[in-house]
């Protein structure tokens, strides 16, 4: 027994030896196991890489994490430690302030226009056309939770320092989780009102859930009063889209309401937020989706309208993936805009149809020339008034020979209809006619070439309310020909027409009653009888007129006075006892009758025969 027990003493002992010798010499160590089964993982995820690949041309990246919390991004995210910092840029035309909470420009401020014409308010102050108050840029993203970058700290990378500006170029505003995963915005001043603007991001793929394939894109702008006239400032103020299938389709809401908003299923090329004088315009190389667009206004705000564009940006999963837009910062100069082929310059309101057409083509180019010689605005307005009377004299010359004919004529007439008067108007009326076209009279002669001047004087009053030209340029007692005008400020408001007196306005409500007594000395027929509703018109115009801009009224005093002129040299040159002679003359030609004068005696004598059988009745 004691014999076994030694045996199997002897038998554990080199068992262990055994097992002691093994574990040390042939088993591998822990980092060795560690290893071995990371370059299986490896191996078997490259494994599966090369199976997805074969069957689809993306490879999917599983996110770096089931849900990224706020706290992952940004420097400081929304830390109450954190401090909002701007970094400044700008050239001789323009002025970002960008802040590195939200990454976002927070304020443009507007130093000069094309011909290097220094911009102020109508106060005098540094002219912001938005501010760190009422401007919100926003790139909403789901990582599981959503994400809004303007509640988000960004840091600031620099880049191409200038000599000559003193200062950066351009910046980027990084938004980081770490270095592989972050969103970049990057901005990039050029030389004029142009700024490039691009979001990159990196990683993001890997951050935001393959599921989703957009982010929403928020832009909206609380517009300041920078105009002398708010109720002026706010007619002008609203949103213009581009269709991006149709360039030529250009639309706007938000100018004849007090809230206007519209959902477009169709992409958008751009979208301003125009403002009377000025614009911000976003441009997106790839087109803007699903926009939703917002305009109102609130009559106690110290601001002019809220203007508010949310869109959609296509996200297809790359590991880099770039978006290219532009801003457009700057004033509502027609040629200015017209230079960047994107079709800015129909923001400006011109006019539709004919009327815009005159604006574009004549009006524009005729005040464009004399602007490179004169400096003077109010000296411009005068010649372009001589310009535009001179060019419709012959149209204007034909309209007063027609009423002096017409003036000539009057005592045969009124025998005419005093005959017929209780008897047969249509007689009377047809023995007129006949008496006109052996007369050699036209009676519609004053009022066709009147076709011609009308254009005129609608394309104006869209002019030079819309003419930034005219903004802050003082004339006479007018210290703004692009605002009202004003000799009196009084203590109340008076309904329809102010609390003050335009002078220029009066001058033209004045210079308007002369000209319509003028005119009413050599009306026939009806219009005479319509001579208390061509007085009430220019007073109409008295109320309507004096919030206006002073250069239009200044124009149509112009105009009128211009007109005095012409029919005064008329007067000379036309002798009514000449004329009357003349007219006798034609009476004794033999007048041969038009097709359209047969078939109009006709259907008369069928109605004179109608009427004589409902008699006999």
């Amino acid at each position: 027994m004691k014999s076994y027990d030694k045996n199997s003493l002897t038998g554990f002992v080199l068992m262990f030896l055994i097992l002691l010798v093994f574990n040390f010499y042939f088993l591998p160590t822990n980092e060795e196991v560690e290893k071995e089964n990371n370059s299986e993982k490896i191996t078997l995820q490259s494994t599966e890489n090369q199976e997805k690949n074969k069957n689809t041309n993306t490879t999917r990246l599983e996110p770096i994490s089931n849900k990224i919390n706020k706290s992952d991004f940004g420097v400081f995210s929304e830390s109450s430690f954190a401090q909002e910092k701007y970094e400044v840029l700008e050239n001789d035309k323009i002025k970002l302030v960008i802040s590195n909470k939200g990454g976002q420009i927070k304020s443009v401020v507007i130093k000069e226009g094309p011909n290097q014409k220094k911009y102020t308010t109508y106060t005098g102050e540094e002219l912001e056309i938005f501010n760190t108050d009422s401007s919100v840029f926003n790139l909403n993203f789901s990582t599981g939770i959503s994400i809004n970058t303007k509640d988000l700290f960004f840091e600031p990378i620099y880049h191409n320092i200038t000599e000559n500006m003193g200062s950066d170029n351009s910046v980027t505003m990084r938004l980081a989780i770490d270095n592989l995963h972050y969103v970049d915005f990057n901005y990039k001043i050029n030389d004029d009102y142009l700024v490039d603007f691009k979001i990159n991001l990196f990683g993001m793929n890997e951050v935001i859930p393959y599921e989703l394939n957009y982010m929403n894109l928020e832009w909206q702008m609380k517009t300041p009063q920078t105009e002398k006239s708010k109720s002026n400032q706010d007619m002008y103020t609203g949103i213009y889209y581009q269709f991006f299938a149709d360039k030529d389709d250009i639309d706007y809401l938000g100018y004849t309401t007090a809230e206007d908003e519209e959902q477009l299923s169709n992409k958008l090329s751009w979208v301003a937020f125009q403002q009377q004088f000025f614009s911000s315009i976003l441009v997106s190389k790839s087109g803007l989706e699903n926009a939703s667009l917002y305009s109102s206004k609130d009559e106690n705000s110290k601001y002019i309208k809220n203007l508010s564009a949310k869109f959609e940006l296509p996200f297809n999963h790359n590991q880099n993936e770039q978006l290219d837009f532009e801003f457009y910062f700057g004033p509502n100069h027609y040629k200015q805009l017209q230079s960047y082929n994107y079709k800015f310059e129909e923001i400006i309101p011109l006019g539709w149809g004919i009327f815009g057409w005159v604006n574009k083509y004549i009006i524009i180019n005729i005040f464009d020339f004399l602007s490179r010689f004169f400096s003077n605005y109010g000296l411009i307005i005068l010649l372009l008034t001589i310009i535009i009377k001179l060019a419709l004299a012959p149209f204007t010359y034909k309209a007063y020979l027609s009423q002096a004919k017409m003036k000539v004529l009057k005592p045969e007439i009124d025998k005419i209809t005093e005959k017929h008067k209780s008897k047969d108007p249509m007689k009377a009326q047809q023995e007129t006619m006949n008496f006109y076209r052996k007369a050699g009279v036209n009676p519609m002669g004053g009022c066709l070439p009147m076709l011609f001047q009308f254009p005129i004087l609608i394309a104006m009053f869209r002019f030079f309310p819309a003419s930034i030209e005219l903004r802050s340029e003082a004339f006479l007692w007018a210290d703004d020909l692009s605002a009202y005008d004003s000799i009196l400020d009084l203590p109340f408001n008076i309904p329809f027409y102010g609390d003050h007196v335009s002078l220029f306005t009066l001058l033209m409500t004045i210079s308007t009653l002369l000209y319509t007594r003028m005119n009413s000395q050599m009306a026939t027929g009806q219009m005479a009888q319509m001579k208390w509703m061509m007085y009430l018109m220019p007073v109409m115009f008295l109320g309507f007129f004096n919030n206006y801009a002073a250069g239009l009224s200044y124009y149509y005093f112009l105009a009128n006075m211009f007109t005095f002129s012409q029919q005064f040299l008329m007067r000379k040159l036309i002798d009514d006892d000449a004329l009357l002679r003349e007219i006798e003359e034609n009476k004794k030609k033999p007048k041969k009758k038009s097709n359209f004068q047969k078939k109009l005696e006709e259907m008369q004598k069928k109605q004179e025969q109608k009427m004589k059988q409902r008699k006999r009745r």
